[in-house]
């Protein structure tokens, strides 16, 4: 007998073949592993619930679905997140499997972009990212967005002279591994004069902790006072373990102890500089968790 797949079987397959790239579409919109992982479990019910053999193009009809839902979580989000304590920060997402997450380009990965697309609307974030990460043509993201494509070509131009003007160009892999690698040293010694060395002078470092007991409320500002809370980190977290591992395609700080994740940092330079302008430090707990679970996706539809 010849084997015929179940239609299940089949619309799992399709649904298999797309996920890292509705995963990466929604987790660029949101800035969340959870939020697009929720996105992602969504679609799948509705891609078992639909008219599988009246869609030509599975790959679109799910990256359609894919854009709608996230633009709606991210209109809610906004209101939940003005009750955040103290600095709020995307949650991480392990890169070391798929450093680009599905997309045709590594782009609008970086924390710091992330952070950025926060001041773009929903439906501008959603262009930006379906073009810019994605390579899809105008004509495919109008129809995702119910626009024409001249006002999709306008949303897309703005939201990149936006992004432009508020960050200067990242230094090259290279430079930014010497960067991190010499912040992790002076950070695991508590050497503040070290840390100053590797700080640009206006230097801004952001901790997100909401509301935990000895996480900075606000951004600490200026290359002395940030090496000093840095090199607070040395006992605050006694007994971490320092290593670098991969996340938003940058390598990063990850600070562990006893098999417990306590702090995910991520360092940014624009070029031009040889020092560190920006700190991310995530320590809430449920995103470090978030983080450790991307980096077991599975692929499971279910």
């Amino acid at each position: 007998m010849t084997h015929v797949d179940h239609p299940l079987d089949q619309a799992a397959k399709e649904f298999q073949r797309e996920r890292a790239r509705l995963f990466g579409i929604a987790y660029r919109m949101l800035g969340s592993v959870s939020e697009a992982e929720d996105v992602v479990q969504d679609v799948w019910v509705r891609w078992q619930e639909a008219e599988r053999g009246e869609v030509r193009d599975p790959g679109a009809f799910l990256a359609r679905i894919t854009t709608r839902l996230a633009i709606n979580v991210a209109r809610s989000a906004r209101m939940r997140r003005e009750a955040y304590v103290g600095p709020w920060l995307p949650e991480p997402v392990d890169t070391g499997v798929d450093p680009q997450i599905g997309a045709e380009r590594g782009e609008a990965m970086e924390l710091a972009v992330l952070l950025l697309m926060e001041k773009l609307g929903p439906v501008e974030r959603a262009a930006y990212v379906l073009r810019e990460a994605f390579e899809y043509g105008y004509a495919e993201i109008a129809e995702m967005l119910r626009l024409s494509q001249a006002n999709t070509r306008q949303i897309v131009s703005r939201a990149r002279r936006r992004l432009a003007a508020e960050r200067r160009e990242p230094v090259d892999a290279d430079q930014h591994r010497r960067l991190l690698d010499a912040f992790v040293a002076a950070a695991r010694d508590g050497d503040v004069a070290a840390l100053e060395r590797v700080l640009a002078d206006d230097v801004v470092s952001r901790s997100d902790g909401n509301g935990m007991r000895g996480v900075a409320r606000q951004p600490v500002v200026g290359a002395g006072r940030t090496a000093r809370v840095t090199s607070f980190a040395r006992a605050f977290f006694a007994g971490a373990t320092y290593s670098v591992v991969p996340a938003n395609g940058r390598p990063s700080l990850l600070l562990t102890r006893d098999g417990e994740t306590l702090a995910l940092v991520s360092v940014e330079a624009g070029t031009g500089s040889d020092r560190i302008d920006a700190l991310y430090w995530v320590i809430t707990p449920e995103k470090l968790r978030a983080y450790e679970r991307s980096g077991r996706r599975d692929g499971r539809e279910g």
